[in-house]
């Protein structure tokens, strides 16, 4: 843990924490779930909005729920998809919630959180499928959930970060709803698993690499996957013209390198890109609101500031 001094002092308590858990790489999937249900609830301070609806809505053959969360005002309201973290495994509506309805109170925007279906149970890709699926009834239904359709954002926290991407280059090759923007918030990119920063934080700073790997052999069906765009976007040929994309790396964690090597390959293919790079920071930290509440509302009005500069 040779960089535990540049450690914001909220991570390193998190990390405490975090780091008396069973390790979580050796457990089945339903077990993890089962654990991290068991953490009793934490009071966090809940932006104000109009409304909080959950509402269930077709994909292929069933339903998925989303939660529709409205900001105060009149509307027809720009939109906001947001697919939330967990490593394609673990994580829920419940997970993002804080920081959805802080973003949907700071941005203005109508946040519809995903609830995508999750491996092992369900591997790729029916979570992507899930996600577009998600995108093209919000972009179809806009009207009817107060939204506009010409102009609706996606994001999300790392598999959702991932997830974000993949649905952007999904989009666009399939002459999909147009997005405005793409915020992809310290994003899995690539399952290779050997940057710098994996070297750097692989053991200790929350995200370990082999908790890593677990997740993403959870997601895949074969090493083939790892060369499919949809699942590693980083290994796409092509990344011209996708939406205007805001990447949001965390100093002290695996995935840092691969968020800004794919911010890096958005510039180069001309796309418009702007990060940030959240000093100090581990995975996890944006939506963990109880701990991170300050460091939150940062990031959300830097997304703030990003999505009105592309309106």
């Amino acid at each position: 843990m040779n960089s535990m001094p540049n450690l914001d002092p909220q991570a390193k308590a998190y990390l405490e924490g975090f780091n008396q858990l069973p390790e979580l790489h050796k457990m089945e999937a339903q077990a993890v779930r089962d654990l991290f249900a068991l953490a009793p609830p934490v009071e966090v301070e809940l932006a104000p909005l109009a409304k909080v609806e959950d509402r269930l809505i077709p994909v292929k053959d069933v339903e998925i729920k989303v939660r529709i969360y409205t900001p105060e005002g009149e509307g027809p309201f720009p939109l906001f998809v947001y697919y939330h973290g967990g490593g394609w495994v673990i994580g829920d509506l419940e997970t993002a919630d804080a920081s959805c309805r802080m973003i949907a109170n700071k941005t203005g925007r109508v946040v519809v959180s995903v609830d995508y279906r999750l491996a092992p149970e369900y591997k790729f890709p029916v979570p992507l499928n899930d996600s577009y699926a998600a995108l093209k009834w919000v972009s179809e239904n806009a009207a009817s959930i107060n939204g506009s359709d010409s102009n609706i954002a996606i994001g999300g926290d790392s598999a959702g970060g991932n997830l974000s991407a993949a649905v952007a280059l999904m989009s666009r090759d399939q002459n999909g709803p147009a997005i405005a923007a793409q915020v992809l918030i310290y994003p899995v990119t690539s399952l290779s698993y050997d940057t710098g920063s994996y070297q750097e934080f692989q053991k200790g700073f929350g995200l370990d690499r082999d908790l890593m790997i677990w997740f993403g052999d959870y997601y895949i069906n074969s090493s083939e996957d790892t060369r499919n765009k949809y699942v590693a976007p980083l290994v796409a040929d092509d990344l011209s013209n996708l939406p205007p994309a805001f990447v949001i790396t965390a100093e002290c964690d695996v995935l840092r390198d691969e968020g800004v090597a794919y911010a890096k390959r958005l510039k180069e293919a001309g796309v418009k890109v702007e990060t940030s790079s959240e000093t100090g920071l581990v995975h996890g930290y944006f939506t963990n609101m109880a701990v991170f509440p300050d460091r939150i509302k940062g990031s959300i009005s830097n997304i703030t500031q990003f999505l009105s500069g592309i309106e």
